[in-house]
């Protein structure tokens, strides 16, 4: 802000090489207009313009469709994986349960704290073999 209280006109000037690198970048497929302006931070319709100036394939007249099969693919897949390791998570739980059990059963039928990890009884062994 200016002095007086009135704002400045923030006007961005891009060079024709970074202007002719994202359009190189929309058709190549690599990323969407959105993403493109998402990721530079600039203004998709800005975008849009570069891409009628600067492109061989797109001209002023023709009207640009993204498909955007690719990123509902993308979420459909990143979707499916967070299913699969949810449901991995859920059988480990399960079989982990399924252990501690055996080990708290196996404890109680032998006498012996299995889960303690310090001075341990052997099993097996006499009294007096321990002394």
């Amino acid at each position: 802000m200016r002095k007086t209280g009135k704002l400045l006109n923030k006007r961005r000037k891009y060079s024709e090489e970074f202007r002719r690198k994202i359009v190189a970048e929309f058709e190549s497929g690599q990323a969407s207009v959105l993403q493109l302006s998402k990721l530079h931070s600039v203004a998709f319709q800005t975008i849009y313009s570069w891409i009628y100036r600067y492109s061989e394939v797109n001209s002023k007249g023709t009207r640009i469709v993204e498909y955007k099969d690719s990123s509902t693919k993308k979420l459909k897949d990143l979707e499916a994986k967070i299913k699969s390791l949810e449901q991995l998570i859920g059988q480990q739980t399960v079989e982990l349960t399924y252990l501690n059990k055996l080990i708290d059963l196996a404890s109680e039928d032998l006498g012996i704290d299995l889960k303690k990890t310090t001075a341990t009884k052997c099993v097996g062994t006499s009294k007096s073999d321990r002394k």
